[in-house]
């Protein structure tokens, strides 16, 4: 019985060692940084609008530079996590660059790939800046605020509380008291 144990904990360690090694070899060496990274969509037409996206979980903190023979240098600012950059017009089609995310002084890099010419299909979402909150206005809570509804709802309250307390009140002297 124990070796069926045992038998099995090996077998789900390699399993995952297996499904895990290949990501590790893909990435690289030079590509392990504190930080996640990427360019979306990794294939793009000359002309068009790719989002360089950063994952600040890992350690990156302060302003990132992203750098490319592709396009203009970007810099993704400190507490954001995208940034957006338009490929040359003149970039080859059929040709793989190399992206690279430098954040205080640790540096990463992904391919891009420029698909067939013409005009640019995909465009990425807009930024967002999520740390800043939900957009949504007023609310429930405040929309319609009126005095005397919140007037009227505090004395509901208070009757309920004051009749709860003279009921238990009663009970406890006809009880025994």
């Amino acid at each position: 019985m124990r070796a069926i144990r045992v038998a099995s904990a090996a077998l789900l360690g390699l399993t995952a060692l297996t499904c895990t090694a290949p990501a590790a070899l893909a990435q690289g060496e030079e590509n392990i940084t504190p930080f996640g990274f990427s360019v979306l969509p990794s294939t793009i037409a000359p002309g068009g609008q790719v989002t360089l996206v950063l994952d600040r979980d890992g350690g990156c903190k302060g302003p990132a530079t992203v750098t490319s023979g592709v396009f203009d240098t970007v810099t993704i600012r400190a507490r954001h996590s995208r940034a957006t950059a338009v490929v040359d017009w003149d970039a080859r089609p059929g040709a793989t660059y190399a992206v690279t995310f430098t954040c205080e002084g640790i540096s990463g890099s992904t391919d891009l790939t420029i698909a067939g010419g013409g005009t640019p299909t995909v465009r990425p979402e807009p930024l967002q800046h999520p740390h800043k909150g939900v957009h949504a206005g007023g609310g429930g809570t405040f929309a319609g605020f009126d005095l005397q509804e919140i007037g009227l709802g505090a004395a509901l309250i208070a009757g309920a509380l004051g009749t709860a307390y003279h009921l238990s009140r009663k009970r406890t002297s006809e009880d025994g008291g």
